[in-house]
């Protein structure tokens, strides 16, 4: 059985602020501390090796029950870390009040216990924790009745009541819109946009749906800025853009004006920003969309913002838009410069990154390699990618690399293997149901232009790709594809006889 990974993990993800601390808290113990010698070894270690540790410690008694220490040793870990981030979230001062509420009611310390009370509700207020507030109304119900007299206790008792029924209202409406969210992130997440009839009903009906369409029902700060993000989720997953900007933006302003409820919500501030750089790019600001690149950037110096997690996704979003903005602009030269910062980051977050992020960063970076003409480099970051296709997982990223594998091979000239791969890329995008008119139009001129002899045959063919692929990408969701590759700058590289990033440089001055 392969040894199990996971404590090495943990150690390699500790800051050196968390393993100072565990060492610290471990100096307090008394006791063998045999868990510190496999601390200290695994720390050591670039990537995990048992024998090598068994080896080490083969003179030690404990190493004859190993399992049983790296078990300890891993509780102890999550122990140490639990204190070392005790007062960084509300989440987490909350329970620990709880805990103190409890702990002073057992012991009758009622008015003691009635401060912990109070000053628990006004965070847990703050920050909209419902269910937290619900809890402490309980306990405030308690004391009361141990500390009031009859007369008083029926008054006291009503006005918790008509709070407790508010704050259930708004529990209940916060968990209605995380309900609604949940169902257009996964159209969002599995595919990026709407590629069926049956997922454009589905965003039509979260869109229509009475908490969402028209004003916004939303009874706390909190579902008000999930209600805004769903509606540009919606217009979004449609690409309109429009709208998403209209609606990240409010879902912005929210969370900006209520700064508590923003450092809880790092991770649907980050999107936010991130939706709003995609309207940016969309609409070739690229003023605005360095602008909000910084703007994420810099939150990582922030409060709640700074958590590993938190960063990976700053570094990942910010990164992918950053080579997306330079493509959009030619600038391609300037987007192999960024790769090499690019797979340093990369070397230090390691697996922390996650695989959506993980592909979009590989794909931009063939991108860029093609840009500059370095096919064979630029394949080589594809095959990467197709060769650990996931099934399920964002087929819509996986569909526009294979069109790209495409390009790819005819630009090497491979054109022995290019009938092969157009096959195998037509059966893909068939078992995807998807319907694409521009995909299936460009995958048939391709065969003919590389089944032409004369170049004359090609341009003529290449011009007639052109023609009909402009009528087919000014309709909705047709021009899909020209956020992945940018095909009509590639055919007009063609008819036009100069590089593709001299096009693309051309198309970004005429607009």
């Amino acid at each position: 059985m392969k040894p199990s990974i996971e404590l090495f993990k943990l150690i390699k993800s500790l800051s050196k602020s968390e393993k100072r601390f565990f060492k610290l808290s471990s100096a307090l113990q008394t006791g063998d501390k045999n868990y510190l010698k496999i601390f200290d070894y695994i720390e050591k270690q670039n990537s995990y090796n048992e024998e090598n540790l068994k080896a080490e410690f083969s003179k030690e008694t404990f190493v004859k029950h190993l399992p049983s220490e790296k078990n300890h040793l891993y509780k102890l870990i999550l122990k140490s870390l639990r204190s070392f981030h005790s007062e960084e979230s509300v989440i987490s001062l909350l329970k620990q009040e709880m805990k103190n509420i409890e702990i002073l009611y057992n012991k009758t310390l009622y008015k003691e216990c009635e401060k912990f009370v109070s000053r628990a509700k006004e965070l847990a207020r703050d920050y909209e924790k419902f269910y937290y507030l619900s809890e402490l109304i309980s306990w405030e119900k308690k004391l009361i009745e141990e500390t009031l007299s009859a007369n008083i206790l029926s008054v006291k008792i009503d006005e918790l009541n008509k709070e407790e029924e508010s704050v259930t209202a708004q529990l209940r409406n916060l968990a209605e819109y995380q309900v609604i969210y949940s169902k257009i992130n996964i159209i969002f997440r599995s595919g990026g946009f709407t590629r069926t009839e049956d997922e454009r009903k589905t965003v039509e009906e979260i869109a229509d749906y009475h908490l969402i369409k028209g004003k916004n029902l939303a009874i706390s700060t909190r579902a008000a800025s999930i209600c805004y993000y769903i509606k540009g989720l919606c217009a979004a997953t449609n690409r309109n853009y429009a709208d998403s900007f209209q609606f990240f933006n409010k879902t912005r302003e929210l969370l900006d004006n209520n700064p508590k409820i923003k450092e809880d919500s790092p991770q649907r501030y980050i999107l936010t920003l991130s939706h709003l750089l995609r309207c940016y790019l969309d609409n070739n600001n690229v003023k605005e969309a360095r602008v909000m690149i910084e703007d994420l950037r810099v939150l990582t110096l922030k409060k709640g913002f700074n958590s590993m997690d938190i960063q990976v996704r700053i570094f990942s979003i910010t990164y992918v838009q950053e080579l997306i903005l330079l493509h959009s602009l030619g600038e391609f030269q300037k987007s192999v410069d960024l790769i090499i910062k690019i797979e340093e980051l990369e070397l230090f977050y390691g697996e922390k990154i996650n695989k959506e992020q993980e592909i979009l960063l590989t794909y931009q970076k063939s991108y860029s390699y093609f840009g500059l003409g370095e096919f064979k480099k630029a394949l080589f970051y594809l095959n990467v990618l197709l060769n650990d296709n996931e099934q399920n997982f964002r087929q819509d990223i996986y569909s526009f690399l294979r069109l790209f594998n495409i390009i790819l091979h005819f630009e090497i000239g491979n054109y022995d293997y290019l009938d092969y791969v157009i096959k195998s890329t037509s059966r893909f995008l068939d078992k995807q149901d998807r319907s694409f008119e521009a995909e299936n139009t460009f995958i048939n001129y391709i065969k003919k232009i590389a089944k032409a002899v004369s170049s004359k045959d090609k341009m003529n063919l290449f011009v007639e790709l052109k023609n009909e692929l402009d009528s087919l990408l000014i309709k909705q969701n047709e021009d899909v594809l020209l956020e992945f590759f940018n095909i009509t700058a590639w055919i007009g590289s063609k008819i036009n006889d100069v590089s593709f990033s001299q096009s693309v440089e051309n198309e970004s001055i005429a607009s």
